[in-house]
């Protein structure tokens, strides 16, 4: 949870994480070179301790796991070339790509996946995403210091063989083990450089379509170069990515602008002055904008004031004036990004929550003043003292004494680290942030999601039932657990209002037409050089 949080609630300023492009004049080979930037430093090159954006876009073009996600943001086989599941579909079997070498010649075998899961999941390495691992058998208690570590659902069978065992049924696995934190490390490698591993591109070996090289652990520039054992390397047409550090969007635009870069990311101060120009480009990411109340204080722990800000929220207006990119929440969940097994969007299966409704909020708003026998009632709003956060917290003040009389919204925007500790420790009415999901499935939005307290604070039978349903009992049917989950959101959003759904993040940038093939993430924060060509 705490490396989820902390990445969401910078999301507005994530859009400044992602990489930008550039050309080299002269020979064929030296055409294939892209001249990046990127605003903050890589933290680490191993997979089982980081938790930053740059480090993970630097491992996804790096290295390789069972799966990757493809051109139209599916995950498919990649370090597997078959998959088997058991009866109860809670253990899966992976026979593994002979031809997959690392950069140093070795075969990448089934204990290199053993040993750098259970380095992530080991108490002692501190892993910012050991959480993911719940979903493997005793994966839980584990990190929690219960279990050894060697008891992780995770077996060699042979050396191509891989044994994953689960907990319970997931349908989701696939789009989880793209994750960086699920990649293998050669074991040979770990052995040889242990506590250090990683900590400089030299420490370690790569997989993937790229290997890292001139990052010394601490400076600002480095190169990804094509990885010439990559067994697909010959659809690759890059032949490097060099990148550097670049802290503010005003440079990488004026980088972009002098033709030294032909990719720059476009925050929304800056969207106006360039949403006309050709290069721009802007997409729709599955993070929420949202706000998440404190039920244990009088004002905000009553269910009518809390539906009457979520209703009493223009949204659609906030998209539009203060992010300029994104678009309105329907619901809690994302629309967009969720899909049953016919292909329908779950959004438009669960239906629009919560949305503006001005007549709606000030009805919950009178029989809020009437419950609590005031006429005059003052919410305080929580947020960072970033930028963009700030921006988001004036809008909201403003648009919600302006559409509910009575209502005075006091702001504290305070740093990140301070905003987390508060909401942590209740102290605050209620708060704003965002958060960006780990993997396609709604349940990640309806027991994380950036729910601060959810477990401690809300004891709803019905919502619990339903998720402990989705969990377990509907695990493999499809639609029945859909349902469950349909349910839930309904009664967390809808009915108790624990959160308010504000709008999905967008980002924006400029792209040269040159540049074919760059993608991001189908989370949007994260980019894909392995596909580009330049033109």
């Amino acid at each position: 949870m705490h490396k989820k949080n902390i990445a969401s609630v910078t999301l507005l300023a994530t859009a400044a994480l992602l990489t930008a492009c550039g050309q080299n004049k002269g020979a064929s080979s030296s055409k294939q070179v892209m001249k990046t930037a990127v605003t903050g430093e890589i933290s680490t090159l191993d997979s089982s301790k980081y938790g930053d954006t740059i480090s993970s876009e630097t491992l996804q073009n790096s290295m390789e796991g069972l799966y990757r996600f493809d051109k139209k943001g599916q995950a498919r086989l990649a370090g597997a070339v078959k998959v088997t599941k058991s009866k109860d579909q809670k253990v899966y079997t992976f026979t593994l790509r002979k031809n997959a070498k690392w950069s140093n010649g070795d075969p990448v075998t089934a204990q290199d996946y053993v040993i750098a899961w259970r380095r992530t999941v080991d108490p002692k390495n501190d892993s910012l995403d050991s959480d993911s691992y719940q979903v493997i058998k005793n994966g839980t208690d584990i990190v929690a210091g219960k279990k050894k570590v060697s008891s992780l659902g995770i077996k060699a069978l042979g050396k191509y063989k891989l044994q994953v065992t689960l907990e319970n049924p997931i349908q989701y696995l696939p789009d989880l083990l793209t994750g960086a934190q699920f990649y293998p490390q050669d074991t040979k490698i770990v052995k040889k450089y242990g506590s250090s591993y990683g900590t400089s591109s030299s420490k370690l070996v790569y997989n993937g379509p790229f290997t890292v090289s001139q990052w010394t652990g601490s400076n600002l520039k480095w190169t990804l170069k094509k990885n010439k054992t990559y067994w697909n390397a010959k659809s690759v047409s890059l032949s490097a990515v060099k990148v550097q550090v670049i802290k503010t969007t005003s440079t990488g635009l004026n980088l972009y602008k002098g033709g030294q870069l032909d990719y720059a990311p476009v925050d929304s101060d800056y969207v106006k002055q360039y949403e006309k120009n050709a290069d721009y480009h802007t997409k729709t990411t599955p993070t929420n904008g949202y706000m998440v109340f404190n039920l244990k204080r009088k004002t905000t722990g009553n269910v009518h004031v809390r539906r009457a800000i979520s209703l009493g929220v223009n949204k659609q207006e906030l998209v539009k004036t203060v992010l300029h990119s994104g678009k309105a929440a329907q619901g809690f969940v994302a629309s967009d990004f969720i899909y049953d097994e016919n292909g329908k969007d779950y959004r438009t299966s669960a239906g629009k929550l919560m949305t503006y409704n001005l007549k709606q909020a000030q009805k919950e708003w009178a029989l809020a003043k009437k419950q609590l026998g005031k006429s005059k009632i003052t919410i305080e709003l929580l947020t960072s003292d970033m930028d963009a956060s700030k921006r988001v917290g004036e809008y909201l003040q403003s648009n919600l004494m302006e559409n509910l009389p009575g209502l005075t919204v006091k702001l504290r925007s305070i740093p990140l680290k301070s905003r987390l500790a508060d909401t942590s420790k209740h102290n605050f009415d209620m708060v704003y942030g965002t958060w960006q999901p780990s993997f396609q499935d709604p349940i990640d939005y309806l027991t994380i999601g950036g729910l601060f307290n959810l477990e401690s604070d809300y004891k709803n039978s019905t919502f619990w039932k339903e998720i402990n349903q989705a969990k377990s009992t509907y695990a493999t049917q499809p639609a029945k657990r859909q349902a469950s989950l349909i349910a839930a959101e309904k009664q967390l959003i809808q009915k108790d209002a624990f959160a308010a759904p504000l709008y999905q993040a967008g980002v924006s940038y400029l792209l040269k037409s040159k540049v074919t093939g760059f993608r991001l993430s189908p989370y949007g924060t994260v980019a894909y050089y392995w596909d580009v060509k330049i033109k």
